[in-house]
């Protein structure tokens, strides 16, 4: 392959730096990404630190990112790398799929989310896809947001709300439920005319059997 071949391959290829506080899994993505036509591993990193600092020096194209590490976690590196070098795409490869850590991850900016045991076909084209700006996302991550958007929201309830439900729950009538929580009745009324709006139902019967079910509500 002459120069200037050479040359064009190389403003072709996919810059890489991958970041992993384990040696072991650092060393396995610089092999099988090394030794995939079209894509070039330029540096690597041990911690989100380090990360930021690579990727402000290198410029890749996509920085591979695990999200559990020391002195900087993946979330708050995707964050500063998305802030200061956004022609950086962050793809984020991990063990976790839970809800959670993929909405901070994406909210931080990651372009994509890929768990660690996918196969190395998957891995290099999540790559690739990151890099020609698409958004790769592992089924499991992609299901785990669905499901949080389709579970119905928790009414929420103040302290003496949550109180007041209990109370009647525990099948207490309004006065002595004022009188355990040093209240009035007039105000336990109107304590439970607001948390029968917020849980759905018109009357104690229903309330205490939505206690039941879903607990006293998360607080205000």
């Amino acid at each position: 392959m002459d120069d200037a071949a050479s040359a064009e391959r190389a403003t072709t290829d996919v810059r890489v730096v991958v970041v992993d506080d384990h040696a072991v899994v650092r060393a396995g993505i610089r092999r099988l990404l090394t030794a995939t036509d079209g894509i070039v591993v330029v540096g690597d990193a041990a911690d989100g630190h380090a990360a930021c600092a690579l990727v402000r020096e290198l410029q890749p194209d996509v920085a591979l990112m695990d999200l559990s590490m020391p002195i900087m976690d993946g979330v708050e590196a995707t964050r500063t790398i998305t802030a200061e070098t956004p022609g950086t795409a962050v793809l984020v490869l991990t063990s976790f799929a839970d809800h959670d850590d993929v909405l901070r991850a994406l909210d931080a900016g990651a372009s994509g989310y890929i768990l660690k045991d996918c196969d190395p076909a998957t891995l290099v084209g999540a790559v690739r896809s990151a890099a020609a700006g698409n958004a790769p996302l592992d089924a499991r991550a992609a299901r785990a947001l669905l499901q949080d958007r389709r579970a119905p929201s928790r009414p929420v309830l103040s302290t003496r709300e949550r109180e007041v439900l209990e109370a009647v729950g525990r099948g207490l009538p309004n006065k002595l439920v004022a009188r355990e929580l040093g209240i009035s009745e007039k105000t336990v009324k109107a304590h439970l005319t607001r948390v029968f709006q917020a849980i759905g139902v018109t009357d104690r019967t229903q309330a205490a059997l939505w206690l039941q079910r879903n607990g006293a509500g998360d607080r205000g």
